[in-house]
């Protein structure tokens, strides 16, 4: 046998591996160890004789040891390899296989982009090879990376395509697989009666095909979907036959998965039956006691953890805290973010129950550290939904953000002069709290990209203008803190109305004022004024404020504020009036001296199903005979036409008149042109090139968009609008306006802005009083819509 000097060896077995080679030095060397067993059978050393396996179906086994033990970085590393291995040696099929195991760890890592890569190549070589069942399998991983990112209509498509291609190979397995997957779908779009009767589907195929883990799976997940249906009964029987069958299962480490997922589901189940509190510490046990046995320190670490959960509710504290520590080794033991940030926060509230106010609050702290670490994609809950991010994960922000102001309210009863800093300190840090939820929020709305390219404000706000106050209110489960800077510094009142319950009168008057019916706004005016504007009064008239700043969050970003009323005035004719959806965003600065060039553009007539805006032709001439500039009409405007003429000219302000939507998700966020609609990205993406500039937008205007009454997570897309296109300030409205009323608006804000001295806020706030103070547009559902968002100088 030839033999090959060991330094040849090394060279040969590294150089089709380098590509590989990324990652701590464990990993390298895996990658290095299993190449090298490639290298060997291609060089001779080792022959078929001596039954050596195929080098990609070691690293594949490998990867999926790592990935078991929830070690999905070293499980990547191991299928890289495995597929440089099979490609190198002209295996399409392994090739294939082993890109889509790749995927499930770049999934579980957040790196959604990259899992979509390896799939669609893993799709090209299955396809190539006249691998059908190959090929289902692929488009089902496909439909289930759209659900993660939020394109429910593309997963329907993949999902649709695998079942009727699994079908007709007769692939029972694989169906009752891809039906799981379309439960999933109808689950994250609220659908649960339909996802029921998916997985019961799901759950008899698997019987058939003897697959009792599966139909277990199946049966758990029918039973938490009718927990959303007020089928309790139901769900336990559910639930119930799901043990039943996993117990007869084979035992593996999806078993102990499936056995958390039943714990959770008898565990939700808690709340109309508090006897099952005992089935779910039971089956907790169970998967503690497997996870153990498998040495699954993942597994292990949640099924403590949810544990310590149980143990907490029942109150006590000593038992839960000892399992919960625990579940934070577990976590940090195999690098778990999305496990060991619950825990810390877990921790952080039994330290708070049991008095130790201290240790709670470093413990809080450590949990919002390694959820600001985590990628975005890994942030929106197991459900997946677009709210999955708020509903997960603002409790933690707020229950901080309250340990905060706790402690701030407690200096205040002492009201000793020389605590005044250590109390400031603490509400700024309530503030900045919520500020990073508020930048995450946003971030899991926009996408990543967006916000990160935003350069934080390098000034603090309140030093800005002497005759304005940022006005923050947060909304606790018990009451509501508004914090009001003011230019003596920051201040704390306590208004004695639950977060959820003022979010509810927002949404009232929302309402009462877009059925323009008198009778029903006012008194809704009036309360919301005592609750957020009348303490603060005394404190405003001593320094002659003129601007308020608000920094809504939740349903308070629907809230049209002009219309507020103290009893004799509206809001709007006291103080001019601006939001901001995140302080730390937001960069104060006057409009630049000189003329500023406007592009201006819009369609009047029907498009898409939409009414026609028959003023808009007489809005635009309006503010181009102020602003001179670029007019876009009708069949001229358009994406392409926009780009262009943006590309060509120095604008900066650009006002678009034409029917706009803002949605719970971004992707489905539009205005209307001539041929059809331009989505909110494309918009930002046309616009954002402006922010590279020595002069950046410093105004976008959207004159005929609208948000839907109650959907908060819409009233984001409104609020982060001009953040999202780089511009400085944007106007935009809540609701729909009479197009002639807008129009005169609209020419009475340019107007009012081209005077020297007049704010953005200002010239709004003069607009807005032009309308009220004609008798055909006084009614508030004309004017209050308008908001002026970001930067109000």
């Amino acid at each position: 046998m030839r033999t090959i000097p060991w330094r040849h060896l090394i060279s040969r077995v590294w150089q089709p591996c380098q590509a590989s080679c990324s990652g701590t030095p464990r990993q390298v060397l895996l990658v290095v160890l299993v190449c090298g067993l490639g290298a060997l059978g291609a060089l001779g050393h080792v022959r078929a004789a001596d039954r050596v396996p195929d080098p990609a179906a070691q690293a594949l086994a490998i990867g999926q040891a790592a990935f078991q033990r929830g070690d999905f970085e070293s499980a990547a590393t191991s299928w890289q390899a495995a597929a440089r291995i099979a490609a190198d040696t002209k295996q399409p099929q392994a090739h294939s296989r082993a890109l889509t195991h790749l995927a499930r760890a770049y999934t579980a890592l957040g790196h959604y982009d990259q899992a979509a890569q390896s799939l669609h190549t893993a799709l090209r070589l299955a396809e190539q090879a006249g691998e059908l069942i190959q090929r289902a399998r692929i488009l089902g991983d496909l439909g289930t990376l759209a659900m993660a990112t939020g394109n429910v209509v593309e997963a329907e498509r993949l999902v649709s395509d695998a079942l009727t291609l699994a079908r007709a190979l007769g692939q029972a397995e694989l169906t009752a697989t891809l039906l799981h997957t379309r439960g999933n779908l109808l689950m994250a779009q609220q659908q649960p009666y339909e996802a029921i009767e998916v997985y019961r589907d799901s759950a008899a195929l698997a019987q058939q095909a003897q697959q009792e883990g599966m139909r277990a799976r199946a049966l758990a997940h029918a039973a938490r979907a009718a927990t959303y249906t007020a089928q309790p009964h139901t769900a336990t029987t559910l639930l119930d036959d799901a043990l039943t069958h996993l117990r007869q299962a084979e035992s593996s480490h999806d078993t102990a998965y499936d056995l958390l997922f039943i714990g959770r589901v008898y565990h939700r189940l808690t709340a109309t039956d508090p006897t099952l509190a005992l089935r779910a510490a039971t089956v907790f046990q169970e998967a503690a006691a497997l996870a153990q046995t498998l040495q699954d320190p993942r597994a292990l670490s949640y099924a403590w953890g949810y544990l310590g959960r149980l143990y907490e509710e029942e109150r006590r504290y000593p038992e839960a805290l000892e399992l919960t520590r625990r579940a934070v080794l577990g976590a940090q033991q195999v690098q778990a973010p999305e496990s060991l940030a619950l825990w810390q926060w877990q921790t952080g509230r039994v330290l708070r129950a049991i008095g130790d106010s201290s240790a709670a609050l470093e413990a809080y702290e450590r949990a919002l550290a390694t959820v600001q670490s985590m990628r975005p994609a890994l942030l929106r809950g197991a459900e997946r939904t677009p709210t999955g991010f708020r509903t997960a994960w603002s409790p933690l922000y707020f229950e901080l953000a309250d340990l905060f102001l706790c402690r701030a309210a407690a200096l205040e009863a002492r009201a000793q002069e020389a605590m005044y800093p250590q109390y400031e300190w603490y509400l700024y840090q309530a503030r900045s709290t919520v500020e990073q939820f508020k930048t995450a929020e946003l971030r899991d709305y926009f996408g990543d990209e967006c916000v990160a390219a935003v350069q934080p404000r390098s000034t603090a706000l309140e030093h800005v203008s002497l005759d304005a106050v940022i006005v923050y209110p947060i909304l606790l489960p018990d009451r509501t803190d508004v914090l009001v800077s003011l230019p003596t510094g920051i201040k704390r009142v306590e208004v004695p109305v639950a977060g959820p319950d003022l979010e509810q009168r927002v949404r009232i008057f929302r309402n009462a004022l877009q059925d323009r019916d008198p009778l029903r706004y006012m008194q809704h005016a009036q309360a919301l004024y005592t609750w957020l504007i009348r303490p603060l009064e005394a404190a405003m008239a001593a320094w002659h404020i003129q601007t308020l700043v608000f920094v809504p969050d939740g349903a308070l970003r629907l809230l049209p504020l002009a219309a507020l009323h103290d009893g004799q005035q509206f809001l709007v004719e006291k103080y001019a009036l601006a939001i901001t959806p995140s302080l730390t965003l937001t960069e104060p600065r006057p409009l630049p001296l000189g003329k500023v060039q406007m592009l201006a553009a819009g369609v009047s007539g029907a498009v898409a199903g939409f009414p026609p805006l028959p003023r808009v032709a007489e809005e635009l001439h309006r503010v181009q005979q102020l602003y001179g500039g670029t007019v876009l009409l009708e069949q001229d405007f358009s994406p392409e036409r926009l780009d262009t003429t943006l590309r060509q000219g120095a604008f900066g302000i650009v006002h678009i008149a034409a029917h706009g939507q803002f949605a719970t998700e971004a992707a489905e966020s539009f205005l209307l042109t001539a041929q059809g609609k331009l989505t909110m990205e494309r918009l930002s993406q046309i616009v954002g090139r402006l922010r590279f500039r020595d002069q950046p937008l410093e105004l976008l205007t959207l004159s005929a968009c609208e948000t839907a009454s109650g959907d908060d997570r819409a009233a984001l897309g409104l609020a982060g609008v001009g953040l999202q296109a780089g511009a400085r300030s944007a106007v935009a409205t809540l609701w729909l306006v009479h197009d002639e009323a807008a129009a005169v608006l609209m020419e009475a804000f340019y107007r009012s802005l081209q005077t020297p001295g007049v704010s953005r806020a200002r010239a709004l706030q003069q607009a807005q009083l032009t309308l009220l103070k004609d008798r055909t547009y006084a009614d508030p559902f004309f004017w209050a819509p308008f908001l002026l968002i970001n930067n109000w100088l």
